[in-house]
């Protein structure tokens, strides 16, 4: 049975203002895509497909703006809350005649990474309990001034609000509930208390929620500027791989980040990117084709600018949520493509000038170890993800190409593509003997 998601977009989101200009928070874009995109594209990468919004300030145009979901490849269903300046268990309460079973309650300013979902969901709640994420070690990032606090004590809530001062964690905004929750909002209500902080307190003074832990995972609640701002700085450093490369870490991806920023703004497909980096390779083998030390140059500048938009593709497509099997699939074997033309366009242009047979044998000798350090490199990264004993010395395609940019400025092909065979073989016998050994 498919578990649907209630969301939450009915305030105005006031503390955002500069941001908001005349449009409700929800719809503020953050790196290409609107916060409550996000919020809907995470929860579907969880597999949930089906969508209850609660819409109040400017609802007509979150719908106008999500339609029916069908674009996302999800059903969203909307209700109206013209009672939006209540508090936001009101909102909740509105949900009552739709949701009649276990349902995910999400935040639309709430971002967060998916594996959260995922272990939530394998929750098995007893009876009519609800279960709260919570943050037992909040990052710095997080304002505890205006968080709402709990106190669990044997993975039970048993107190939670804004103004506590002793407190075991923090709420994150991120539920799994069941009907219990509105007869607990209608008895919080009738009490005065209109948050959905109080329909938890009414359930936990019963011992009706269960705290889960976030752990190390990411989530962020964006209230002010100052979150705004640190959601993007964050979201921009998770696009750092751990399999990245030194070249790669240290000098593309502070560039191809700021480019993907851009990007991002735009239509513009991963795939197309991919192409484009295939092109601006295409381009680089040519100059190196031509033989002169000022086309030898430009080509050099060239590989290693196709090494920096080769990581935009990647960067866009996890940012917009746009990741495929086929896209890293289809970026993978131009690479192979650029990579052979390249090294092909060096040796052509080294034998056009000095008519040296001995180029040929050893580009044959750099673009084998190239395609083996590419197709060695998936198993050995896959190892070096789960494995930490394992020492993370990775020697890629972000490396080869930086030299070849260097032995372009420095007119030393020939010996550039010696070093690119020796380097690329013996990585290659390293790895072998790594998993050989694991």
């Amino acid at each position: 049975m498919s578990v649907k998601a209630l969301i939450i977009a009915a305030g105005r989101g006031s503390r955002l203002k500069g941001l908001t200009k005349d449009e409700p928070k929800p719809l503020i874009k953050l790196l290409g895509l609107s916060l409550v995109e996000r919020v809907i594209l995470t929860a579907k990468r969880a597999g949930i497909d089906e969508f209850v919004m609660v819409i109040g300030y400017l609802g007509e145009k979150i719908r106008e703006e999500l339609g029916d979901g069908d674009r996302y490849g999800v059903k969203i269903t909307y209700i109206e809350n013209r009672e939006w300046e209540r508090g936001n268990g009101v909102s909740v309460l509105k949900a009552k005649e739709i949701l009649n079973e276990e349902f995910v309650l999400l935040m639309a300013d709430h971002l967060f990474d998916v594996e959260i979902l995922h272990s939530l969901l394998k929750t098995r709640l007893e009876g009519d309990e609800c279960v709260l994420v919570v943050d037992k070690r909040p990052p710095d990032y997080i304002d505890l001034r205006e968080a709402t606090k709990v106190k669990v004590r044997d993975d039970k809530i048993v107190d939670i609000g804004k103004r506590m001062k002793e407190y075991d964690a923090i709420d994150c905004g991120i539920f799994l509930c069941t009907q219990s929750i509105f007869k607990a909002l209608d008895e919080s209500i009738q009490d005065g208390d209109e948050t959905l902080s109080g329909g938890i307190n009414v359930l936990s003074r019963a011992g009706r929620v269960k705290a889960f832990e976030i752990k190390d995972n990411f989530w962020i609640d964006i209230d002010t500027k100052s979150d705004y701002n640190k959601a993007e700085k964050i979201l921009c450093e998770k696009l750092i791989k751990p399999t990245d490369g030194p070249v790669s870490k240290f000098l593309n991806r502070p560039i191809s980040i700021r480019i993907s920023k851009l990007l991002v703004r735009t239509k513009i497909k991963p795939n197309t990117i991919s192409i484009l980096s295939f092109f601006i390779a295409l381009l680089s083998a040519l100059f190196f084709s031509l033989g002169d030390y000022l086309y030898i140059i430009i080509a050099g500048i060239l590989s290693q600018l196709g090494s920096i938009v080769d990581g935009c593709d990647g960067e866009v497509a996890r940012l917009k949520f746009q990741q495929s099997d086929y896209g890293a699939w289809f970026d993978a074997v131009l690479d192979r493509y650029a990579d052979a033309l390249i090294i092909s366009g060096m040796a052509y242009g080294y034998w056009l000038l000095h008519s040296d047979i001995k180029i040929w044998i050893i580009g044959i000798t750099a673009l084998t170890g190239s395609f083996m350090n590419s197709y060695t490199a998936i198993k050995l990264d896959s190892i070096l993800i789960n494995n930490k004993n394992i020492p993370r010395i990775r020697f890629g395609r972000d490396i080869r190409l930086f030299l070849i940019m260097a032995g372009a400025v420095l007119n030393q092909i020939f010996y550039t593509i010696i070093i690119i065979g020796i380097l690329t073989n013996a990585e290659s016998i390293r790895r072998l003997y790594t998993l050989r050994n694991r």
